[in-house]
């Protein structure tokens, strides 16, 4: 069974919502945090543009990381899990198959 064939329950769907929310506030937070402490270490204008630089590259890391459909959770969550923004515990209310395939996914990459 493909990512694209899972069926999601409306109690998954849930479960899932909450877990990505919490993944994406976790990813947020720490570039929030990185944020302020390289904007207050800047001293020169070459550092204030690392800053922009710095913030542009972390939106797009995060736009490649976050993909809320649901043909693409599976492999979301488990890139979440391996980039450390995701406590797997999160997952539990989703299927048997569907933790096992974050698992197998996550653990295949480099986990």
């Amino acid at each position: 069974m493909t990512f694209a064939d899972q069926k999601w329950s409306p109690s998954e769907k849930k479960v899932a919502r909450n877990a990505y929310d919490a993944a994406l506030k976790v990813a947020l937070d720490k570039t929030m945090a990185d944020l302020k402490s390289k904007a207050h270490a800047a001293a020169t204008p070459s550092e204030m543009w690392d800053v922009e630089d710095f913030l542009r590259q972390q939106r797009r890391k995060i736009d490649q990381l976050f993909d809320y459909r649901y043909s693409q959770l599976i492999e979301v969550f488990a890139g979440l899990i391996r980039q450390g923004y995701l406590d797997e515990n999160l997952l539990v209310g989703l299927s048997e198959d569907k933790r096992q395939m974050v698992w197998k996914y996550a653990s295949w990459n480099g986990r």
